[in-house]
């Protein structure tokens, strides 16, 4: 793992904090992958979002930006599998909620993106 390795993880990181709390949708395909999936439960049931569709949800909130709410994200781990993919662990407030999520990463033409995301609400 090099330096330079850690500096792209800790950009393509920021990238995906920014969006979970300002939800600009501009920068959506400058964070997930056209092919991302998103698993996690919601109420009690295991939802699976494509791309597109969680494109669309975000699209449709109003952000935490928006409504002033305190930012809070913290990395909680990072693995290199090689240097085109790796694995995040995050800590994200949205509002009055707490993710952990799970960030799958590969290097594509150049560029980190989220291929996999495994979301769960802490209580």
């Amino acid at each position: 793992m090099t330096k330079t390795l850690i500096q792209e993880m800790t950009a393509a990181l920021e990238l995906y904090c920014n969006l979970m709390y300002d939800c600009d949708v501009s920068n959506f395909d400058n964070v997930f992958a056209a092919t991302a999936q998103l698993h996690g439960f919601r109420e009690g049931q295991m939802n699976c979002w494509g791309a597109a569709q969680y494109k669309e949800i975000l699209a449709g909130r109003t952000s935490p930006k928006a409504l002033g709410a305190a930012r809070g994200e913290q990395l909680l781990m990072l693995d290199f599998s090689s240097d085109t993919q790796a694995l995040a662990k995050v800590r994200v407030q949205i509002n009055d909620m707490t993710f952990v999520d799970y960030l799958s990463y590969h290097k594509i033409n150049g560029q980190w993106l989220v291929t996999s995301k495994a979301y769960h609400r802490e209580a």
